[in-house]
This record gives C-alpha cells, structure tokens and sequence, in this order.
C-alpha cells in the first residue's frame, strides 16, 4: 500500500495510517513552547510579588522548565513506542503468515 499525504492520511476514515508519528517533532516543539511560557510566567509571578517569592521564581522557573520538558518528552516517547510496537507485531503477523502459505 502506497504511503499518503499528510491530508490524505489525516482524512483516512479507516486509520490505516497514523498521523501521530509525522506530529511527534511538531507536538515536542510545542511542548516546548508552552513549557517556556509556563517558566516565563513563574518567573514574572513571582517577580511581582517580590520578596522571597522572588527568589524562589528565579529557582523554580527552570527547574519547573526542565521537568515539564522532561514529562513531555517522556510522554511523547511511550506514544512512539507503542506505535513501533503496532508495527513490529504487524511485521511479525504478516512473515508468520508468509512462512505458513509456504510450509
């Protein structure tokens, strides 16, 4: 089967081709981008209150950049793994069908 277009992939009413795994750079990207946000905006927050919470932004604000990055990029990999996983199951379907219509 001929491999479609991203449109033609993502108006496939029977699935047969996944999108997710041609998304996964551009979801991570915007991952990314909100986790930035995010960290920008503990900053400023805490900026504003001044003080200690001040000080504390400027130390939560990466850390809470580093790990909203990291869950990202853990989550997007598990979905990548189960995709992988489909692929190789259908692989090893299709040569255990071949090996048996020749034996």
């Amino acid at each position: 089967m001929a491999e479609k277009g991203f449109f033609g992939a993502l108006f496939d009413i029977s699935f047969s081709e996944f999108i997710t795994v041609r998304l996964i750079k551009v979801l991570f990207v915007i991952a990314i981008i909100g986790s930035a946000i995010g960290a920008v905006t503990i900053l400023i927050g805490g900026i504003a209150s001044g003080g200690g919470a001040a000080f504390l932004s400027i130390i939560m604000a990466p850390i809470a950049f580093f790990l909203y990055v990291l869950m990202a990029r853990v989550w997007l990999e598990l979905i990548l793994v189960m995709f992988r996983i489909s692929d190789n199951v259908d692989k090893l379907a299709e040569q255990k069908s071949t090996e048996q219509s020749q034996g």
